[in-house]
């Protein structure tokens, strides 16, 4: 008993003293919760945690009304989880399989519930292995599972970006044009262009001189590179939050940047020119700036959305950098 109670003692001194660090170790960003999770099913299926954590940010990015605290987002259909044949949707995973469904009790209470963060990852891990290991079966396993090539494009593109830096913490912005130099921007998104046909402008213009450095974003993979007649020289970006990011009528790019590169934001892409209107080469149809566009994806459609509050944003973080 006194033994008890001296180490008691020892415990309150210690916590008094050291408050920061006992709370540092109790505390858990959502970000750890998710982690911890992704492991954890990796350990237990032998699929790199970076698939699952991509399928989850992908269906978490996909949603109007996403909650960003949630542990895990991915919506296993109720049919596909249960079974077309369990109609009262009982969660004894036994049932579910005698009905065909997908569902899989992952913490071992005997349920497969499809609100619980391991039930969830535990069934998705169980999915993927129906088509097997290896990075060319997770895309078809992605393709059955979504029937749509846009999603497993985006899952991939942000698996690979988590593989490369090895986190899902990856919130950092930038502004697209080099803030060293001159330039100037006003909202220009929704504005009437005549050029091959009457058309809204569907971006944002930075304009700048000729060789003024464009940069990343964002986190992201290129997925296109190359001529356009309305952007000229153009690259495309995938992010990870199911937003592709458009850069047009450059000068030239950058000699590392290639189609499939994981960049970060910062990045050099290139540099601004007046490129497009034309066949490959044009240039000087208008003064040199940046075309920055944004399209969103929801999994069912891509649109084009209104850059600039982003753009207000990311020079800010940009300037208090620098």
């Amino acid at each position: 008993m006194l033994y008890a109670k001296r180490f008691f003692f020892m415990i309150i001194i210690l916590f008094s003293v050291f408050p920061h660090t006992f709370a540092h170790a109790e505390e858990k960003t959502i970000y750890d919760k998710r982690m911890a999770l992704f492991k954890k099913t990796e350990a237990l299926s032998q699929i790199p945690w970076y698939y699952f954590a991509a399928i989850d940010n992908y269906e978490r990015n996909k949603k109007q009304d996403s909650d960003d605290e949630k542990v895990i987002s991915i919506e296993v259909p109720p049919e596909l989880w249960y079974g077309l044949g369990n109609s009262s949707m009982i969660k004894d995973e036994r049932l579910i399989v005698f009905f065909n469904g997908k569902g899989k009790d992952g913490d071992g209470d005997q349920k497969a519930d499809p609100r619980n963060s391991e039930d969830i990852l535990h069934t998705m891990a169980n999915y993927l292995l129906e088509y097997g290991q290896t990075k060319d079966d997770i895309k078809i396993a992605l393709w059955n599972y979504y029937k749509r090539d846009l999603s497993v494009q985006t899952i991939m593109n942000t698996a690979k970006v988590f593989k490369e830096f090895q986190d899902i913490n990856l919130t950092d912005r930038d502004f697209p044009v080099s803030i060293a130099h001159n330039y100037s921007y006003r909202s220009t998104w929704g504005d009437r262009r005549g050029f091959g046909g009457l058309r809204i402008h569907e971006g944002t213009d930075i304009f700048a001189n000729y060789g003024t450095p464009v940069k990343s974003t964002t986190y992201g993979v290129i997925e296109m590179m190359g001529w356009n007649l309305y952007g000229g020289w153009r690259i495309g970006i995938r992010d990870i939050y199911n937003i592709y990011h458009y850069y047009g009528h450059m000068n030239g790019y950058d000699d590392d940047i290639k189609v499939g590169q994981v960049v970060k934001p910062g990045d050099v892409l290139g540099s601004v020119g007046s490129t497009g209107y034309g066949p490959p080469g044009t240039s000087g149809k208008f003064p040199p700036h940046l075309h920055y566009g944004m399209y969103k994806d929801n999994g069912k459609s891509e649109w084009s959305f209104d850059p600039y509050p982003y753009l207000r944003k990311w020079e800010r973080i940009a300037k208090q950098k620098d």
